[in-house]
């Protein structure tokens, strides 16, 4: 029996959403009154523990709260009750290029993204000619990114991204990033990961994708878990709501 890699226990996430805001304290004694606001709970006693080397998916309609849950698991947002814990080293890949200085070359952003996601400068030399390879953009390389296509730009994010050699890999619909070409190499790019024995973490709202290549999944809807387990099992309910 494997052990559990990613451990998500009782998670909650709330957000106060504001309808007046006072934006000085001077508005604020002059009004008489403090901010209105209501609170949102984006996710509401989420628990699942994804097991090491299983690719596990979060399905469910737009604003169902996965993405925030996503965002909880890369230690974007913390949650605000409950805990994740994880075994190894995590990595996650969700704004492809965000960490990208649009006056540095593709080169010299090469080194500063993957810096930010945690490569030693030693691994980035070791990942450079696969991560130029991977991207395509060999030609353009000693150019600033601001001059990029945005599909150069994506590539080489992802190519980036991609080549930290995390335990646990935290992603959001990635395989949609590129033309068809480089979204096949994207998804070839995942099963060489899968057959190595790393644990993903996916939403996608592809399923297709998550039948292929999820071992198990989670489905929320309105912030609440509706249902975890086997990949087959959980999409089966969750096309069954859609009828």
């Amino acid at each position: 029996m494997s052990n559990w890699a990613v451990r998500v226990s009782d998670v909650s996430k709330k957000f106060r959403l504001y309808h007046e805001r006072n934006q000085t304290l001077k508005s604020a004694i002059l009004r008489g009154r403090t901010s209105k606001h209501e609170d949102f709970w984006a996710l509401q006693n989420v628990s699942f523990d994804v097991m090491e080397g299983h690719t596990h998916g979060l399905i469910g309609s737009n604003g169902s709260g996965k993405s925030t849950l996503l965002k909880c698991l890369a230690k974007i947002y913390w949650p605000t009750s409950g805990t994740i814990e994880y075994r190894g080293r995590m990595a996650s890949l969700l704004e492809v290029g965000s960490g990208f200085h649009l006056e540095l070359s593709g080169r010299e952003n090469i080194y500063l993204n993957g810096s930010i996601l945690g490569m030693s400068k030693k691994e980035i030399d070791g990942k450079f000619d696969e991560i130029v390879d991977f991207s395509g953009v060999e030609q353009f390389l000693d150019q600033p990114v601001k001059n990029y296509s945005s599909g150069m730009y994506v590539r080489l994010g992802f190519s980036i991204a991609i080549n930290v050699d995390p335990d646990i890999l935290v992603v959001d619909e990635v395989l949609s990033v590129g033309d068809e070409g480089f979204q096949r190499k994207s998804f070839e790019k995942f099963l060489e990961f899968k057959k190595r024995g790393k644990t993903i973490i996916m939403v996608t709202h592809t399923m297709p994708v998550v039948e292929e290549i999820c071992d198990t999944v989670t489905w929320i809807e309105k912030g609440t878990m509706m249902a975890t387990g086997k990949a087959k099992s959980v999409v089966a309910s969750y096309k069954k709501s859609l009828d």
